[in-house]
């Protein structure tokens, strides 16, 4: 019997520092994308495949990302006052139940794996899925719903994967694939950061996973990979043979918003998506296609 998926894990105790100085004071999943934090999107995006209970692991300087996910009272009351109603509703309606989200802290940055292990207790005996706030995925099905589909198709763990330009396999997590019927591809095996020479596909892993609770036990060993930190990665690939493994080649477009030329990106796509703002987007952005690329 497949178990249903109810949780998610999200990472947020990362530093941010290519951010700097936005990040300084500031949590970079509370980053906004049009008018929209990275971290919001992602618990939507879970929400939307499902999802029930939120955990967030977080570390120091990150209680505004909880905040968040509180009521505002007074805030609430003032547009209230002022008959400011769709406001309200913008407030009110992506919020999650009383008691779903909880917070764990990741007291050292001691790796993606790590930052897993600090939520074993919420975990428990669940799948459960992981999404980075720093990918957002622009597509018509969210990519944790798509996965969420591929889980219960195949009741193991599915990673979400995409090509990577060959000479860039030292960024990511890369696939060894075996059976590949174009959307679900068989993992035969997983390496962190290999250098293109040793790549064994173009396959990478981005930011959105559903594993099963057996990874835990593998992350508590504490065993440093790349960069002396606890890799997932690594765990991930001590599971593979002993339940279903797979990469799904999800629909839908990804911008890396740790960086600021994808961030800068994201802002542009999203923005071109949003009736009420598309039109006026485009109008401005051919004012500048005309500055750069003049005809004759």
């Amino acid at each position: 019997m497949i178990k249903p998926l109810r949780k998610a894990v999200f990472p947020v105790a990362g530093l941010g520092t290519r951010f700097l100085p936005a990040t300084k004071a500031m949590a970079k999943e509370m980053l906004p994308v049009v008018d929209k934090p990275l971290i919001q999107y992602a618990v939507e995006e879970a929400r939307a495949a499902g999802i029930e209970q939120f955990c967030m692991v977080t570390g120091r300087g990150k209680t505004a990302i909880v905040e968040h996910f509180d009521i505002a009272y007074e805030l609430e009351a003032t547009l209230r006052g002022r008959g400011k109603d769709a406001e309200l509703r913008s407030l009110r309606d992506w919020q999650p139940a009383a008691g779903s989200i909880v917070t764990v802290r990741q007291q050292e940055p001691l790796g993606l794996g790590h930052a897993i292990w600090c939520a074993r207790a919420f975990i428990g005996d669940d799948p459960f899925a992981i999404l980075l706030p720093d990918d957002l995925i622009l597509s018509e099905t969210p990519v944790t719903k798509q996965l969420a589909n591929a889980y219960y198709e195949t009741g193991g763990c599915v990673v979400a994967v995409t090509e990577v330009p060959h000479e860039q396999t030292q960024r990511y997590g890369i696939l060894d694939v075996g059976a590949d019927d174009g959307r679900l591809v068989e993992v035969k095996g997983l390496v962190e950061k290999p250098k293109p020479e040793d790549a064994p596909s173009d396959l990478s892993i981005i930011g959105r996973y559903v594993l099963t609770s057996g990874v835990i036990q593998h992350l508590s060993r504490m065993e440093r990979g790349a960069g002396g930190e606890v890799q997932l990665t690594d765990a991930m690939a001590k599971m593979i043979g002993h339940e279903p493994f797979h990469g799904l080649r999800y629909e839908g477009r990804r911008f890396d918003c740790g960086d600021k030329i994808g961030f800068l990106e994201a802002q542009i796509a999203f923005a071109l998506k949003r009736p009420d703002m598309g039109p006026a987007v485009k109008q401005f952005l051919s004012g500048y296609c005309a500055d750069l690329f003049p005809r004759g």
